[in-house]
């Protein structure tokens, strides 16, 4: 059994969960977030916790139990605190904007990107080039940010691109001269 699934989620005095069959509800101060889960897990509210157990014996519902159990947690945690992923934009006149719900890059190309922005994401830019996602859904916000990243990654000699702090870009050494 999975040692991440045998702890329960703890909800905050703030949040509201309902489970019906195997969907569960999650609102809080940030937003609502709804979800349904494979049967072979099977949910339950003890007090202010969630408990989520195997339905049957089998290895896949072994280790979606450990899996359901930190998909709740998020869930829980992006409604009370909500996620945000931040994106840098470096090389020259690579800049970026949000006109309305559009982002809108321009990353060296001949014609300039415009990307929608989802429902229940926020974009913000600061001084052109520094991007901030954030959202309740932690999946949707990484979705988002790997979506723009996907527009113009970093590339390993110059180190110009579109690139999400905290991630590791190998860079290469130049063309070396005689």
């Amino acid at each position: 059994m999975s040692r991440t699934g045998k702890l329960p989620v703890i909800i905050p005095d703030k949040v509201n969960v309902s489970i019906k069959d195997n969907t569960i509800a999650v609102e809080g101060p940030k937003g609502k977030l709804e979800r349904y889960f494979d049967p072979a897990v099977s949910m339950e509210r003890v007090e202010n916790a969630i408990e989520v157990k195997p339905s049957n014996s089998s290895r896949f519902a072994r280790a979606m139990q450990g899996t359901a159990r930190s998909i709740i947690n998020g869930m829980v945690q992006g409604v009370v605190e909500g996620f945000s992923k931040k994106i840098e934009i470096s090389g020259v006149g690579f800049r970026a904007a949000v006109k309305g719900r559009v982002l809108d890059l321009n990353l060296g190309f001949s014609h300039p990107i415009a990307y929608a922005i989802p429902e229940n994401i926020n974009i913000t830019v600061t001084q052109n080039t520094n991007i901030n996602v954030e959202g309740v859904d932690k999946q949707l916000v990484g979705q988002v940010a790997a979506s723009i990243k996907s527009y113009y990654p970093v590339e390993p000699y110059k180190g110009k691109g579109v690139r999400i702090i905290g991630e590791f870009v190998h860079r290469k050494e130049g063309k070396k001269t005689a």
